[in-house]
């Protein structure tokens, strides 16, 4: 599932292609095709990303909501599209360019106050200017652990289960500790080494979380597992021990034992 950075990114690109343009909506695979007719020769305004969500919004309080979830996957075309590749729900036509998407969770026709409910149920997005405190305030009571309280996206939207190993490893925190024994300045260094790690993330559309002196070459070459330190690595690029995992929230965490081990305390 694409985590929030590549959310927000995906709503610029749209948003540079298509704004101030009267589009052409349709469904090839069909499921969509009533929902396209409703904004299909609308002018599109701008795409904006809430977590894991994306919102295309058109005149008239109209608005396509899509997530992507684990299969959704965008295509980028010239115009006139080619012919549609796989099962397409949603193609949007704009002067020079095209989109078709495949797969996504989600994707309908929603008006202004549904768009409201659904953001209503997400935690505070950092990339989108989200507070921080709001999601304190849920950590700092709660006995789960911190691996998963990190990944429930009432409670900060937009993290994913790379950036969730990769966070941890940097701070050097143990990922089963209890949310309610996290101190404050532990967690200002959470929030903060999040927002860097969704930033680089924005600017390159892949999560990044190694320097450019670690990788040696360029950021923007990077590619696969190379991007990483830890998530799917074998061995701790800190101390050379071996990196397990964990099941957190019913999802393998990787992890180094020995240099995560021991509690973030002040």
């Amino acid at each position: 599932m694409p985590e929030g950075h590549k959310t927000h990114h995906i709503a610029r690109e749209h948003t540079k292609m298509f704004a101030g343009q009267p589009l052409k909506v349709t469904s090839p695979q069909g499921r969509f095709r009533g929902d396209a007719k409703k904004v299909s020769g609308k002018v599109f305004d701008r795409c904006d990303a809430i977590g894991n969500h994306l919102f295309y919004r058109f005149e008239g309080d109209r608005m396509i909501h899509v997530h992507l979830g684990r299969y959704g996957k965008y295509r980028t075309h010239g115009t006139p599209p080619p012919s549609p590749i796989g099962l397409v729900r949603m193609r949007i036509v704009g002067d020079l360019q095209s989109i078709d998407l495949n797969g996504p969770t989600t994707c309908r026709v929603v008006d202004g106050q549904t768009m409201a409910n659904v953001i209503a149920k997400l935690g505070p997005d950092p990339l989108g200017g989200g507070k921080k405190s709001d999601a304190w305030n849920r950590i700092r009571t709660s006995t789960k652990p911190i691996g998963a309280l990190i990944l429930d996206q009432s409670i900060i939207a937009g993290v994913g289960n790379i950036f969730r190993a990769e966070l941890f490893f940097e701070l050097g925190m143990d990922p089963r500790l209890p949310g309610n024994e996290i101190h404050k300045a532990a967690f200002d260094s959470l929030w903060r080494t999040l927002l860097k790690m969704m930033r680089t993330g924005l600017k390159y559309g892949k999560i990044i979380t190694v320097t450019r002196r670690e990788a040696g070459v360029p950021l923007a070459t990077l590619e696969g597992g190379e991007r990483f330190r830890i998530y799917k690595k074998d061995t701790c690029p800190r101390c050379q021990c071996p990196v397990e995992s964990i099941e957190i929230a019913a999802r393998k965490l990787y992890w180094c034992p020995a240099c995560q081990a021991t509690p973030s305390r002040p």
